[in-house]
């Protein structure tokens, strides 16, 4: 790997790790692990488009369980992506369109030895350097994201839970969006992307 490439990408999980270090916690086959199973799905319909997220509960019971009852309460409706780099991650589910992050539940236990890997199109949690303080903040691989991966990047990884089934088109308008610089934040998106709602569908 060039020394540019690893400091492109030093960089890139800098932004990831100090974005939710100081904000919170806060693609697309099947991974080969994924249960074969019908499992749930949670639709999302934001102001770029919708996608639907297909969730693994056998690979992550504690993960799923958490993100679904976020959903059921109707927390993630308001919120936006607040953080999007193309060629690595699009980042939402904690901050609303002022840029106020929201109260969350208590922190959940990091599952990412799960055999799920930070593939194009899947879904993982946000957290902290703490690796047991993911609470409602998600984000899409926007490409395959190996140094995400268990072990990576701190010996702790993180921790895939679902994909991208349906909307990728979605996720493709949410990355390349322009993005901006709000006070000590970077990666912003300049026109908010909202989520307008998100409803698990069969």
């Amino acid at each position: 790997m060039s020394l540019t490439r690893r400091g492109a990408l030093g960089a890139m999980l800098a932004a990831l790790m100090a974005g939710t270090l100081s904000y919170g916690a806060a693609h697309a086959q099947a991974p080969a692990s994924a249960p074969a199973t019908t499992a749930e799905r949670v639709r999302f319909a934001t102001s770029a488009g919708n996608f639907t997220i297909e969730v693994y509960p056998e690979a992550a019971p504690k993960t799923v369980a958490n993100f679904l009852e976020y959903v059921n309460s109707g927390f993630y409706s308001g919120t936006i992506f607040h953080r999007v780099i193309n060629g690595f991650m699009v980042q939402g589910g904690g901050f609303d369109r002022d840029m106020k992050q929201k109260p969350t539940r208590a922190p959940i236990p990091l599952e990412a030895q799960n055999g799920l890997k930070n593939k194009a199109g899947t879904v993982a949690m946000a957290r902290t350097g703490d690796p047991n303080s993911a609470t409602a903040q998600f984000f899409i691989n926007v490409v395959d994201n190996p140094s995400l991966d268990y072990p990576q990047p701190d010996g702790n990884g993180y921790a895939v839970f679902g994909k991208v089934v349906e909307g990728m088109d979605t996720v493709d308008r949410i990355k390349k969006t322009p993005t901006t610089a709000y006070g000590p934040m970077r990666n912003v998106p300049a026109t908010p992307i909202v989520i307008e709602s998100a409803t698990i569908v069969k």
